[in-house]
């Protein structure tokens, strides 16, 4: 736990894939044609405590839809790079972009194309259901599966380990 203390202190940004992470991976499409996606609303609760510590945050996908720049808007993630084929050019973009190192970065993914991104960042994070490839790689495996509150977990997990859960939390007792 130490280790993740020292990684978690460094945390200026929390870099999200989307599908299998934000949500639970399934892709559904209405008898229009159109693309829904399902979001959990205490991963986007988790963001936002990330955002009042000062932690911004973006989103990298593979895919291009709509829906997620909706939800991002939503949740006050500024930075959106969608149809990244390929996701390690899209974090060279962000890093030269807000002038921010590998160790001041935390990612989190769940397939194949997340690697590259993984390798590099400071806080390298997969989801329960990754696949398995992702797993030695990383230096937490989330306790919940992609959409059922992962980003919510790694939320947490990062501000308690900086000491800042309870500042974020306290307003909510009021």
């Amino acid at each position: 736990m130490e280790n993740l203390k020292g990684r978690a202190l460094k945390i200026k940004w929390c870099i999200f894939d989307v599908d299998g992470v934000l949500t639970d991976g399934k892709i559904i499409y209405d008898s229009e044609g159109n693309e829904l996606k399902q979001f959990n609303v205490k991963d986007g609760l988790g963001i936002n405590l990330l955002h009042k510590a000062g932690i911004k945050t973006a989103i990298i996908t593979s895919r291009s839809s709509s829906v997620v720049q909706k939800r991002a808007l939503e949740l006050g993630i500024t930075e959106v790079i969608q149809n990244a084929k390929n996701k390690l050019e899209a974090y060279g973009y962000l890093k030269e972009k807000y002038n921010i190192a590998d160790e001041e970065i935390l990612y989190i993914g769940d397939d194949l194309v997340d690697i590259p991104v993984l390798k590099r960042v400071g806080f390298p994070v997969c989801v329960k259901d990754a696949v398995n490839e992702l797993k030695d790689l990383v230096a937490y495996i989330t306790r919940k599966k992609g959409g059922e509150g992962a980003v919510r977990e790694i939320a947490e997990l990062i501000l308690k380990l900086r000491g800042k859960y309870e500042d974020v939390i306290k307003d909510y007792y009021r």
